[in-house]
């Protein structure tokens, strides 16, 4: 069972690299999702995570870099909110992979909602530089 889909109404920006690296982290997500919350092994969570991690530093790098490219006058904010995100998540991975946390069903709810409140606010806003 999907966690989060995308659509163009909720999460559409109109910058085509941007919507297309959303889809597949959506699909990340989701497999981080389904994976912690069906039963799946241990090791095969951790894998999961990590690519989704590991997927998220290279989109928010190649945004940053797009506005950087663009002159994009609101970067500062939207790197800091890049910035929060991942150090959620790095401590996250961190933790998974020493044992001393899990993948729940909060965690990716978690994720869920800022992707929802992130998208429309920021990256939307990044369309007129980016577009």
């Amino acid at each position: 069972m999907s966690l989060i889909t995308w659509t163009e109404a909720q999460h559409g920006t109109k910058v085509g690299f941007i919507d297309t690296e959303h889809k597949e982290l959506f699909d990340l997500l989701n497999k981080v999702y389904d994976d912690a919350t069906g039963g799946a092994a241990r090791s095969q969570v951790g894998d999961s995570l990590d690519a989704l991690i590991t997927f998220v530093v290279n989109h928010f790098a190649h945004e940053e870099k797009e506005m950087i490219a663009a002159n994009y006058d609101a970067y500062d904010a939207h790197k800091e909110e890049h910035t929060k995100l991942l150090e959620v998540c790095g401590g996250l991975q961190t933790a998974f992979h020493a044992g001393e946390a899990e993948v729940t069903v909060e965690v990716a709810t978690m994720v869920k909602d800022w992707l929802d409140s992130h998208i429309p606010t920021f990256d939307a806003a990044t369309a007129s530089a980016l577009g």
